[in-house]
């Protein structure tokens, strides 16, 4: 494949709307040789991308079905319910809804329960990409979403590490590539998920790492807070979470997001935001770059407290990490309240 085809060009001034830069067709096949780290000659990409979808589907429905229970249970319009999870889905659908009704939404489709892909994301990169925090930035972990392939293309040519999360964290942890293991012609396979598991070095708690800054996915995210909702899953906080614990970022570490300008909102009442959300310090658009000057304390790592035994059954390095607390501590770490997962969330 060609890398040319995600190639940027550095005189697109910050402000200006361009067309999307699209990938080409994917290849289905096994793979033969392992590069980078990554994985053996028997992995088999076909069956590794028909499994993720089918995940990524199973996962999608249930969301759909604990949002519609949410906003059911919940408050009013404008009213907070008992568990604090109605508001944020009413936002959520909003600009799904606003994004497929305006032609906003690019492929996937539909944008319901992902993070969604947007007209100009490419744009959206480039401006991220000019960042004098990017520039700087040794090492960047970025979500593995659709908006943000072009960040991590960006990522790895400009000679930077690329830290990667498994999706939804079912497989695994982190990954780690490194532009200086891979062949000029695989860089842009390494910025899906297939060239992640192909390509990517996999990394435990234990992996000594500095994150210089974080790349993630939003929904819907205030301009004038910083206050940030994702797709309603909770991994982003989960990956956080974690890396605070690894030591790999800090308060300091700065979180961009990349949006549509449609998807900035005011209507995010920070007082009703939880301990473990992550708030954002720059938001990047098609159209213009935001610095937040956010107030909102980030998160200091995993609240034990707020995960449901049933969410941590789905994760199997969040199970090791507190086996680990436990046995180091020698104290009992607290579980979250129960809650009730459609059938297909259960993930072995």
């Amino acid at each position: 494949m060609e890398t040319h085809l995600l190639r940027f060009s550095s005189t697109i001034p910050r402000t200006g709307l361009h067309r999307p830069i699209r990938s080409p067709p994917r290849q289905s096949k096994a793979i033969s040789v392992s590069a980078g780290g990554g994985r053996a000659s028997s992995f088999d990409a076909e069956a590794y991308e028909a499994e993720r979808l089918r995940l990524d589907t199973a996962a999608r429905d249930s969301m759909a079905t604990v949002a519609d229970r949410d906003i059911v249970g919940g408050g009013g319009e404008g009213e907070v319910d008992g568990d604090g999870k109605a508001w944020k889905w009413r936002i959520r659908k909003r600009i799904w809804d606003l994004m497929e009704a305006e032609g906003i939404a690019r492929n996937p489709r539909p944008v319901h329960h992902r993070i969604p892909n947007f007209d100009g994301a490419g744009s959206a990169a480039v401006a991220l990409g000019r960042l004098e925090e990017f520039e700087k930035a040794e090492c960047v972990k970025v979500n593995p979403d659709s908006p943000q392939k072009q960040v991590r293309f960006l990522t790895l040519t400009g000679g930077k590490k690329l830290l990667t999360p498994q999706p939804r964290l079912r497989t695994g942890f982190f990954s780690v590539l490194e532009s200086r293991l891979l062949a000029p012609s695989s860089i842009m396979e390494a910025c899906t998920s297939v060239g992640v598991a192909k390509f990517g070095r996999p990394i435990g708690l234990d992996e000594k790492i500095k994150v210089d800054l974080i790349v993630i996915g939003s929904v819907a995210v205030d301009p004038r807070t910083g206050a940030r909702l994702g797709k309603g899953e909770g991994f982003a906080e989960l990956e956080y979470g974690m890396l605070r614990y690894m030591g790999a970022i800090d308060d300091s570490t700065l979180v961009v997001t990349s949006v549509h300008d449609r998807q900035l909102v005011d209507d995010i009442p920070t007082a009703n935001l939880l301990i473990h959300d992550v708030p954002v310090d720059i938001i990047c658009t098609p159209t213009q770059v935001i610095y937040t000057n956010t107030s909102i304390p980030k998160p200091q790592g995993i609240y034990w407290d707020k995960l449901s035994p049933e969410k941590l059954g789905q994760i199997r390095v969040l199970r090791d990490l507190k086996r680990r607390i436990e046995r180091e501590t020698g104290q009992t770490l607290p579980s979250g309240p129960s809650e009730k997962l459609p059938p297909t969330a259960r993930r072995k």
